[in-house]
C-alpha cells in the first residue's frame, strides 16, 4: 500500500519561496507519476500543480509555471517542490499524489493527508 506524507507547509511572505516535501512508502513508487495539487480554497476542486513522471517528464500547470521546481528521489522516495516568487493566491492546501499504473490500462492515484500553505502579503 502507497502512503505519502507532506510536510514543510506554513506561512511565508509574498515574493519569497516555499519548498514542500513528500515522503512516500510503498512499492513500486519508481513506476508512479508523481504530482503536487492543491485546493487554493475550502470546497474547491484540487487542481494539479506539477506532475513529474516516471521517465523524468515534467509538466507544469500555468499559474505556477516558470515559478516552480518539481523533483523526485526514487532511490529515497521523497518528492519536493518548491515555488519561487509566491503570491497569495498560491496559499491552499497542498497534495502529494501518487499516480501508478495498474495492469495494462488503469491508473490508482494515491494521496497524502495535504499540507497548509499561507501567503501573506
Amino acid at each position: 500500500q502507497v502512503q505519502l506524507v507532506e510536510s514543510g507547509g506554513g506561512s511565508v511572505q509574498s515574493g519569497g519561496s516555499l519548498k514542500l516535501s513528500c515522503a512516500g512508502s510503498g512499492e513500486g513508487l519508481s513506476n508512479c507519476g508523481m504530482a503536487w495539487h492543491r485546493r487554493q480554497r475550502p470546497g474547491a476542486r484540487r487542481e494539479q500543480v506539477a506532475i513529474v513522471y516516471e521517465d523524468g517528464t515534467i509538466v507544469y500547470e500555468d499559474p505556477v509555471n516558470g515559478r516552480a521546481a518539481i523533483s523526485r528521489d526514487n532511490t529515497r522516495n521523497i518528492l519536493t517542490l518548491q515555488i519561487d516568487t509566491v503570491k497569495t493566491e498560491d496559499t491552499g492546501v497542498y497534495f502529494c499524489a501518487a499516480h501508478c499504473p495498474i495492469g495494462d490500462s488503469d491508473l490508482a492515484t494515491y494521496w497524502g493527508r495535504g499540507t497548509q500553505v499561507t501567503i501573506s502579503s
